[in-house]
C-alpha cells in the first residue's frame, strides 16, 4: 500500500511539473517592413539592395567625436535621474519575477508552541501545573496543472526584458538630448560670436559716419541708419547670452547636476559629420530600436496573462501535509505517541462567478490585442522616423551648401556697398540694407550648420542607436 502511495505521489508530481499550460503560445504578428527606407539615396538610384551596416550598430561615441561632448554623455548616463529611475524599475520587474516564480514551488513553515498553565488549590481540587509542547512542520503546495503560475512567470519574465529595453530606450534618448543640447548651445555660442563682431563692425563704421557728418560730407539721416544698424546688433546679444545660459542650466539638468556652466569643446562649424549615413537593412530595425523591443515584451507578456486567466475556469489541486510532536510533558515530546502527522490533497473547482472568469480572459485578450496593435504602430512609427530624419538630413545638408554661397555673396555685396559708399556713389541706405542681410545670413547659417548636426542625432536615434555601452 504504502509503495502504491508513492508511485501515485510521484504520478501526481510528474503531472504538476509536465501538465499542459492553456492559453496560446506567443507568436509574434506578421508586420509590413519595407525592403528600403524612403529618403534613402541608394534606395532612390535604381533600388539596389541597401548594406547591412547601419548607423545605428556605432557606439555613440564614434558617431559624436567631440571630446567635451563625449564627456558630458558619459557623466549623463552615470547621474541622469530618469536613468536612474528606470533601473530601479528593472529591479522592480526583477522582484516581481521572483514572487511570480515562487507560486510554482511548494511552500515549507515550521513551528513551536509551549506553554505551562498553573492553577491554585481550591478546596475541591489540589494546586497542579501542566508543561505541554508542540513542535510541527507543514507544508502546502497548489499543483500549477494548468500552467496558470508558469504563464505567470512567463509574463512576469516578459516584463523584466521589457523595463531591461524601456532603460535601453532611455539610455537612447538621453544621449541623444545630451548631443542635441549641446549642438544648440554650440550654436548659440557662434550666433553670439557673429552678434558681437557685427556689433564692433557696426560701431566703427558709425564712428566714421559721425566723423563725415560733423565735416559736412554725409547728413544726418546717414548716422541715424548707422545708429540702427549698431542697436539692432547690441540688442540681440542679451537674448543670446540668456538663452545660452538656460541652455547650460538644461544641459546641466541632463546630467544630474544643479544649473551651472558647461565645458566647451569643437566650435559649431568644426564638428565631424559625414555626408552620408548607412541606414541598414529595415528589417534588422525591429532588433535594434528598444521601444520595439519593449512593446514586444509587453505583448508577450500580454499574451501569457490569457494562460493565467484561463486557467480560472479549471480547479485548484493543492497538497497539504502537517507533521510533528505534541506532548503534555517537554521531556516525552519526542518519544512515546507524541508524534502526529496530516496529509491530504484538495480540490477546488469554481462553479458560479457571476461571469467574472469569462470577463477576466475578455480582459485578458483586449489587453493583448492591444499590446499588439501598440507593437504594430511602433513599428511604423519607427520606419518613419527613420525616413524623416534620412531626407532632414539630405536636405538639410543642402541648404546648408546653398546657405554658405548665400553669406559669401552677401559678404561681398557688403564690401561693395561701403566702398560705393566711401566713393560717394552710393547712399548710405545701400550699406544698411547689405549689411543687414549679411548679418541675418550669418545667422541663418549657423541655424543650418545646426539642423545638419541635429538632424545627424536624430537619424541615429531613429536606427536604434546610442544605448549600447
Amino acid at each position: 500500500m504504502r509503495h502504491r502511495a508513492l508511485v501515485a505521489l510521484a504520478a501526481v508530481l510528474a503531472a504538476a511539473l509536465t501538465g499542459c499550460a492553456v492559453g496560446p503560445n506567443y507568436k509574434r504578428p506578421n508586420v509590413d517592413v519595407p525592403s528600403a527606407y524612403r529618403g534613402e539615396p541608394a534606395a532612390d538610384a535604381a533600388r539596389p539592395a541597401p548594406a547591412p551596416e547601419s548607423l545605428g550598430d556605432e557606439q555613440w561615441w564614434t558617431v559624436f567625436q567631440d571630446e567635451e561632448l563625449q564627456k558630458l554623455i558619459h557623466t549623463a548616463i552615470d547621474e541622469n535621474y530618469d536613468l536612474r529611475i528606470a533601473a530601479t524599475r528593472v529591479l522592480e520587474a526583477q522582484a516581481q519575477l521572483g514572487i511570480a516564480r515562487a507560486d510554482q514551488f511548494p511552500t515549507v513553515s515550521a513551528g513551536a508552541d509551549i506553554n505551562t498553565t498553573r492553577n491554585p488549590k481550591t478546596p475541591i481540587f489540589p494546586s497542579y501545573q501542566l508543561n505541554a509542547g508542540q513542535l510541527d512542520l507543514s507544508a502546502a503546495w497548489e499543483l500549477d496543472f494548468w500552467g496558470k503560475y508558469r504563464r505567470a512567470t512567463e509574463a512576469a519574465r516578459a516584463n523584466v526584458l521589457a523595463s531591461e529595453w524601456g532603460r535601453r530606450a532611455v539610455i537612447s534618448t538621453l544621449v541623444a538630448n545630451v548631443a542635441d543640447a549641446y549642438f544648440e548651445l554650440r550654436a548659440l555660442d557662434l550666433e553670439l560670436e557673429i552678434s558681437q563682431q557685427t556689433l564692433s563692425s557696426r560701431q566703427d563704421s558709425l564712428k566714421l559716419t559721425q566723423a563725415l557728418e560733423q565735416n559736412g560730407s554725409v547728413s544726418l539721416v546717414d548716422v541715424r541708419q548707422g545708429e540702427q544698424l549698431v542697436y539692432t546688433a547690441s540688442a540681440i546679444i542679451p537674448s543670446l547670452e540668456r538663452q545660452i545660459q538656460q541652455q547650460e542650466n538644461l544641459i546641466s539638468v541632463l546630467l544630474g547636476r544643479n544649473p551651472g556652466p558647461v565645458a566647451r569643446g569643437l566650435k559649431l562649424e568644426d564638428e565631424p559629420h559625414p555626408p552620408t549615413v548607412p541606414a541598414g537593412l529595415p528589417s534588422r530595425l525591429l532588433e535594434q530600436r528598444p521601444d520595439i523591443q519593449q512593446s514586444e515584451q509587453q505583448m508577450i507578456a500580454a499574451n501569457a496573462e490569457i494562460g493565467v486567466a484561463r486557467a480560472a475556469y479549471f480547479p485548484d489541486i493543492s497538497l497539504t501535509a502537517l507533521g510533528g510532536f505534541q506532548s503534555d510533558s517537554l521531556a516525552r515530546l519526542f518519544s512515546g505517541p507524541a508524534g502526529l502527522w496530516n496529509v491530504g490533497p484538495a480540490l477546488t473547482q469554481p462553479i458560479f462567478t457571476a461571469g467574472k472568469i469569462r470577463s477576466n480572459v475578455k480582459l485578458a485578450k483586449a489587453t493583448e490585442e492591444q499590446a499588439a496593435l501598440t507593437y504594430q504602430q511602433t513599428i511604423q512609427q519607427a520606419f518613419r522616423d527613420v525616413s524623416d530624419a534620412l531626407i532632414a538630413y539630405q536636405k538639410d545638408r543642402e541648404y546648408r551648401e546653398q546657405q554658405e554661397l548665400l553669406t559669401a555673396s552677401a559678404q561681398d555685396a557688403t564690401r561693395l556697398a561701403e566702398v560705393r559708399y566711401q566713393s560717394g556713389v552710393a547712399s548710405y541706405l545701400e550699406v544698411l540694407t547689405n549689411d543687414t542681410n549679411y548679418f541675418s545670413a550669418e545667422l541663418n547659417l549657423a541655424q543650418a550648420r545646426l539642423s545638419e548636426l541635429t538632424d545627424l542625432v536624430h537619424l541615429y536615434n531613429a536606427l536604434g542607436g546610442g544605448w549600447r555601452q
